[in-house]
């Protein structure tokens, strides 16, 4: 079956394969905008509400892939994209599989030469919103894979979050884009959670201390800022930090943290990451020269 066969407007029909709470909303979202949208899940029950509000349910995921150009992904990981699609034998063939399924680069440029074997094509996606964000215009998503797909179907991708960017024809720069936000949320939400049992060690609520981790997050931009030009020049001078004094004070909240007996996991690691600059004889420069301890050896 050609592209062109499948359905009459193609600009407004989508398939959006997995219903869980991204997919859902992804689906809830098209329904908004007034497109046709066609709908699979291996519960299919998952689906009732969608079907209610006009989505159809495919009885199958090869009808499902059958039934429009566009097809969106939003499953676990591309594990379970495999097992959904390879049993689909032929069914992908000219379709265009938005993978908004989240996994590693390498997995998303192979499951790229997958969908190319089989005469589709594949635009990863990473999406920065959770799912009550989908739909808004002020949220932003990012893809990779061929340039002229992408602008083909910017304006449903728009439907999805109303703020785009296409970062470049490889297929795994939106999934490396996508684990670096993940890398920074994951630490930064721990970091969090450390700090919430360390006061309510000492009776504070996480409520007492919110207004002042929201002043410390708020912060972390001009840092960020600050040291990007310098990391990328390769400067590390001491002139505004040194390591000698940052090793002291993720010290002090090791120590801060054993005295009030609750888990140290967390900046126990913190502090041996800074003893390790310390041992390669950086004291007296910026602990910005920890990136290059983390970064991959003869990088």
């Amino acid at each position: 079956m050609s592209v062109t066969s499948v359905t009459s407007n193609t600009e407004q029909s989508v398939t959006v394969i997995g219903l869980g709470p991204m997919g859902r909303a992804m689906a809830g979202a098209f329904l908004d905008r007034g497109y046709d949208v066609t709908v699979w899940n291996r519960t299919a029950s998952r689906a009732s509400d969608l079907v209610a509000r006009g989505a159809v349910l495919a009885p199958n995921v090869q009808e499902a892939l059958a039934s429009n150009e566009l097809v969106v992904l939003s499953l676990t990981d591309y594990d379970a994209v495999d097992a959904v699609l390879e049993p689909a034998g032929a069914a992908p063939a000219g379709r265009v599989l938005v993978n908004l399924s989240s996994d590693t680069p390498e997995r998303a440029r192979a499951a790229a030469r997958w969908a190319a074997e089989r005469g589709a094509v594949q635009l990863t996606g990473g999406v920065t919103v959770p799912p009550d964000g989908i739909g808004l215009a002020e949220s932003a998503s990012f893809y990779s894979g061929p340039r002229r797909v992408f602008e083909r179907h910017r304006s449903a991708l728009e439907v999805i979050t109303g703020r785009t960017d296409h970062l470049g024809e490889d297929p795994g720069l939106a999934a490396l884009m996508y684990q670096i936000g993940m890398t920074m949320f994951w630490t930064s939400m721990l970091g969090y959670w450390q700090a919430v049992a360390l006061a309510d060690a000492n009776g504070l609520k996480a409520a007492d201390i919110l207004p002042h981790a929201v002043d410390t997050a708020h912060s972390l931009p001009g840092f960020f800022s600050f040291y990007a030009e310098r990391i990328d020049a390769g400067r590390h001078t001491g002139d505004v930090d040194r390591l000698a004094m940052g090793t002291a004070s993720v010290e002090h909240v090791l120590r801060t943290s054993a005295d009030a007996g609750v888990d140290t996991a967390l900046p126990a690691s913190v502090v041996e990451l800074f003893r390790r600059g310390m041992d390669a004889g950086h004291a007296a420069d910026s602990f910005s020269t920890l990136v290059e301890l983390m970064k991959k050896p003869g990088a």
